[in-house]
Order: structure tokens, then C-alpha cells, then sequence
């Protein structure tokens, strides 16, 4: 992620936000600056030469975690987020980290149903490390829904 692409970046993250509010789900307003800026790594998707999605990730308990996944919906259902998703499971895989895992809303059709055609499962609470049960907890403001926490193996 370039310095320069951080407003588009943030561009992107409110316009798929729009999403949860289209499908009635209210989230608290979200400014996305802070994640960025401590993500471990940010993959841009360009088409044309214009951002058009991101995945952002961080290290936790040692394995990658699936920070945010987005799409500008003006691009959507064209296998940008499915593509930066592969993007963040290989680079996990050459990282020697064994799993990939997220937090989600566990019922809407482009959260939990998604990342499970993709080769996520559920994520037993018994199964967090103390870095995800802290995330969890942090994420409570956001669970205006059920959600849960997912995970796939990957391999080098």
C-alpha cells in the first residue's frame, strides 16, 4: 500500500459499508485510517488503474488474520474479493503460517455463506489464541449481528 492510495483505500471501505446499511444492518461509523495504518500488509486491487478493493491484514497468534476484505460495490460480483482473498491465503502459506483466520458476520450472504464457499470453517472459541479472544472482545461494538470467527488451512 502506497501513502497515496490511502484516501482512495478509505473510499472504498465506507462505500462497501454501504452494504450492511442497504441490507438494514446498523454499524457504528467507522473510520478506517487507524486499521490501515496498522495493518501488517494491504493488498490494493486496481481495475483501470483506479482502487478498487483492499485486503488488509495483521499477525495474530502467530497466523495471518483477515483484518478487512472490501470492495468497492461499483466493482463488485466481477472476482476482485475472491482474488485478494487467494492473495492473502498464498501469502500466508509462504509465510510458513499454516491459517488464515477472520471475524465475521455469520449469516449475511457476503460474509460467513462467502468465506465458507472459499474454504473457511467455523473457529471454536476453544481453538483462539489470547490475540483473537482480545480482537473478539474489541470487535463488540460491531456485533449488531451474529457473528463469528473463521479459519482456513493453507498450505506452501
Amino acid at each position: 500500500m502506497a501513502e497515496r492510495d490511502v484516501p482512495a483505500l478509505v473510499e472504498v471501505s465506507l462505500a462497501a459499508d454501504a452494504l450492511f446499511a442497504d441490507a438494514g444492518v446498523v454499524l457504528p461509523p467507522d473510520d478506517p485510517r487507524p486499521m490501515l495504518a496498522g495493518a501488517e500488509r494491504v493488498l490494493v486491487a486496481l481495475d483501470g488503474g483506479v482502487v478498487c478493493g483492499l485486503a488488509a491484514t495483521a499477525a495474530v497468534d502467530g497466523r495471518t488474520h483477515l483484518e478487512q476484505l472490501a470492495v468497492h460495490p461499483g466493482h463488485g460480483r466481477r472476482g476482485i474479493g475472491s482474488a485478494l482473498l487467494e492473495a492473502v491465503c498464498a501469502q500466508a502459506a509462504r509465510q510458513g503460517r499454516g491459517r488464515v483466520t477472520l471475524t465475521t458476520f455469520r449469516d449475511l450472504a457476503w460474509n460467513g455463506p462467502w468465506y465458507a464457499r472459499r474454504g473457511f470453517a467455523p473457529l471454536a472459541q476453544r481453538e483462539w489464541g489470547p490475540e483473537l479472544a482480545r480482537l473478539w472482545e474489541a470487535e463488540a461494538p460491531i456485533r449488531v449481528r451474529p457473528r463469528l470467527a473463521m479459519a482456513r488451512t493453507v498450505s506452501g
